[in-house]
């Protein structure tokens, strides 16, 4: 027994030293070159891979919310050589990239629910029909990713006259808790309304390409005004239009197909029977306006109905009935 003891304790002698040849060593410390960090201290394991037992440890001050910096990577060394931490590799880096996490919360989301307050409150009509302006310009807003909910108006007044207003926005900062934001400005309810982006001259046809649709003051606009471009496409001009105004019912009319002077053929229709001559307007006029026209080989003047460009229709009994005729050269007859 005693002989056996001793063999045992022999051959472990001669295996220990392979033994400690084999067991792995730990993990270098390395550094990283991007952390993003969720409070308000940088900790040695955001920035330091395998950093073990001192990973909580603080050395930084994070970031504002939503914000990111860097730190030299010297600067990282000396910090976590306080904390007995030797031996970091900084794999080649000259310095790391920090992140604060963050929630954002855009400007628009502010601005439509003060929008909503004031359309709630103060009947200014629809919120898309609300324009405003902050005194101080409103940007995108962070708050913490563990923040719950989303910012609402606890207070609200506003004076009409003026358009002025100012509030208490409260913003959510945590999981219950959350924070005000005063905010004040003007605030106007506007309709958007059709402009020329180009001054048009009297009898000039409307492109889709010079139709501007702008918002305004609503209590500056009056009743006619259009808000519909489609309404405005393919008129003409009545009158000469400056730029930026918004147009009304009144500053359009039909193009005019037909000018005044112009050689025009002429379409005579009786029962049985459809002559077509040469002519001269008289007068210009859009399709289906009734114009005088001179015959030319007759010299009378008859009073016919534009239908096409160059085109106006007689009737023998009705000059009106004439804007139903088949067009010359249509296929009709």
């Amino acid at each position: 027994m005693i002989r056996f003891a001793t063999t045992l304790a022999a051959l472990l002698a001669l295996a220990a030293p392979a033994m400690a040849q084999t067991a792995p060593s730990p993990p270098r410390p390395t550094l990283k070159a991007e952390a993003t960090v969720t409070g308000d201290l940088v900790r040695v394991g955001d920035v330091v891979e395998n950093a073990g037992m001192i990973a909580g440890e603080p050395i930084f001050r994070s970031p504002d919310l939503g914000m990111t910096g860097t730190v030299p990577a010297a600067a990282i060394v000396e910090a976590v050589r306080v904390h007995a931490l030797v031996g970091l590799d900084t794999a080649g880096l000259s310095e790391v990239k920090v992140t604060r996490a963050a929630r954002m919360i855009p400007a628009k989301v502010v601005e439509d629910e003060v929008a909503r307050g004031l359309s709630e409150q103060y009947q200014l009509g629809p919120v898309k029909d609300i324009t405003i302006n902050f005194d101080r310009a409103l940007r995108a807003m962070y708050v913490s990713p563990s923040a719950v909910g989303e910012p609402r108006v606890s207070r609200l007044y506003y004076d009409a006259r003026s358009g002025r207003f100012d509030a208490d926005l409260e913003l959510p900062t945590g999981a219950s808790s959350r924070g005000t934001l005063k905010l004040a400005g003007t605030a106007l309810a506007t309709v958007e309304v059709a402009v020329l982006g180009r001054a048009v001259e009297r009898g000039s046809v409307i492109k889709d390409s010079d139709v501007e649709m702008e918002r305004q003051p609503r209590a500056q606009i009056g009743r006619d005004v259009i808000t519909d471009r489609d309404r405005i496409v393919g008129l003409a001009a009545r009158d000469n239009i400056q730029p930026g105004r918004p147009l009304r019912s009144t500053d359009l009319t039909r193009p005019q197909i037909v000018q005044r002077n112009e050689i025009v053929t002429l379409t005579y229709e009786m029962p049985g029977i459809m002559l077509t001559v040469r002519g001269k307007a008289s007068e210009g006029g859009a399709q289906g306006d009734v114009i005088s026209v001179l015959n030319e080989q007759t010299k009378r003047v008859l009073q016919g109905v534009i239908v096409a460009p160059g085109h106006v229709a007689i009737s023998g009994g009705n000059s009106r009935l004439a804007a139903n005729l088949p067009q010359v050269g249509s296929g009709g007859r």
